[in-house]
């Protein structure tokens, strides 16, 4: 997410500094730093402002800022710029709880060893320990998951804010989010889903006023599975689960893999009441899907056949 010397640039920043004076502090070249000071601008972290013929630095009021601050004037003894660099965030992202090594690799989709290897090097300056194959912070070092996660939600903010500025998150994680935006949006990597992603797949619903997008670099299109658990994530009403059943009656959809991302949306509980409402036609306690031969009617007009 940021690179090192950007990390030392929020590290030492102070308002109304010049590129001049940073240089002087960090001993880089002005060139150099310039750059970093202009990717920090262009995160949003930074702003510059002009006096006479010279910018002066400010630091953004992002949250992720005042965080990373605090903790550099707290434990001005430790190089945070040279232990957060590579996957050190990402990891920090998912250890919102104690967790094993194996929950936090599956979580971030990264290599066990990569997880090792920045966990090692945290535990190594008594920033983490472990207990019973558990990582967790030690002492008030916990604030360093909240500036990975206020910078992942920052970022992912400015850079919904640079294509829809009424954009909303409406969920997220260190990689990917989903939006609600009131106009299209037609920029890289923004994959439209909601109700009018399901006429991809031959269901044509009423559509609101809203767009919804999930952000992905990762992504090439979403998967019924996807969609599946975005309309959830978007409504869990009544209206929104029929929806979905429809489309889980209407295409093939693998469950393993249906499950497998309705664990990664924290959907675990909804999804399983979805697959079982089919497999026993209706046969469950739940007050937010319908009685079954309701949903046959709702299936008949949408032309989706049901299992006999």
């Amino acid at each position: 997410m940021l690179r090192r010397i950007e990390l030392k640039v929020l590290a030492t920043v102070t308002r109304g500094d010049t590129i001049s004076e940073l240089a002087t502090k960090l001993d880089h070249s002005e060139s150099y730093l310039s750059r970093a000071v202009a990717d920090l601008v262009g995160k949003g972290l930074l702003y510059t402002e002009r006096d006479g013929h010279r910018k002066r630095i400010v630091p953004s009021d992002a949250r992720a800022v005042e965080v990373f601050q605090d903790l550099v004037r707290q434990h001005s003894h430790i190089d945070f710029a040279e232990l957060l660099t590579g996957k050190a965030l990402e990891v920090l992202y998912y250890l919102d709880q104690p967790r094993t090594v194996s929950e936090i690799a599956e979580r971030s989709d990264n290599y066990r060893n990569t997880v090792n290897r920045v966990l090692k090097r945290l535990r190594d300056r008594g920033l983490v320990g472990t207990d019973d194959g558990r990582y967790d912070f030690n002492g008030d070092f916990d604030r360093l998951h909240e500036f990975a996660r206020e910078l992942a939600h920052h970022l992912h903010r400015h850079r919904l804010r640079s294509v829809a500025s009424n954009g909303t998150i409406l969920w997220e994680d260190h990689d990917e989010f989903l939006a609600q935006a009131e106009t299209a949006i037609d920029a890289e990597h923004f994959h439209e889903t909601g109700l009018a992603r399901f006429a991809t797949f031959d269901l044509q619903f009423l559509l609101t006023r809203h767009r919804y997008y999930l952000y992905s670099e990762d992504l090439e299109t979403v998967s019924p599975a996807e969609l599946c658990c975005h309309t959830l994530l978007i409504d869990d009403d009544a209206r929104y689960r029929s929806y979905c059943l429809l489309l889980l009656s209407h295409v093939d959809v693998d469950e393993s893999d249906l499950r497998d991302r309705a664990a990664n949306y924290g959907l675990e509980d909804e999804i399983d009441a979805l697959l079982r409402y089919l497999e026993t036609q209706g046969a469950i306690d739940d007050d937010r899907l319908p009685e079954w031969d309701e949903f046959q009617e709702l299936a008949a007009d949408y032309e989706v056949d049901l299992p006999e």
